[in-house]
């Protein structure tokens, strides 16, 4: 029997370097789609500068919606996935008093709840990994 020799440390961050930017390469492509699928023609895509308003501020509202938005999808394709976080985190924002918040969190957490595995809320319920990523 063989031993294979463990990779270098340089050798795994260079490995792990190149999938985050490839990684990094497929969300810019979703970003870019989703931006005109919501803008809807490439000649409105301008207004996304928001030319009128301070660009550090665009860009900082930019980064934040960017990630509040993906966290939500992510939260979403697969509810049951993430179910222990979406109760802990209702259950911070009743806690601090952000009722109304808290109210909307519910509505997806209260269905969590009381609905069967098979109800569709999953979107990749019973596929393997491979059939998940892109």
């Amino acid at each position: 029997m063989t031993t294979s020799t463990p990779p270098t440390v340089e050798q795994v961050d260079q490995v792990l370097a190149a999938r985050a930017s490839h990684s990094a390469e497929q969300i810019a492509g979703f970003l870019v789609l989703g931006q005109l699928d919501t803008i809807g023609r490439p000649d409105r895509l301008p207004q996304d500068l928001w030319p009128d308003h301070d660009p550090v501020v665009v860009q900082a509202v930019w980064d934040r919606a960017l990630t509040v938005g993906y966290r939500a999808g992510l939260h979403a394709s697969r509810p049951r996935f993430h179910r222990d976080t979406l109760d802990r985190l209702r259950g911070q924002l009743e806690a601090a008093g952000w009722q109304a918040m808290a109210g909307r969190a519910s509505a997806v957490t209260d269905l969590l709840a009381v609905t069967p595995v098979d109800d569709g809320l999953d979107a990749h319920a019973g596929m393997g990994v491979a059939e998940v990523i892109w």
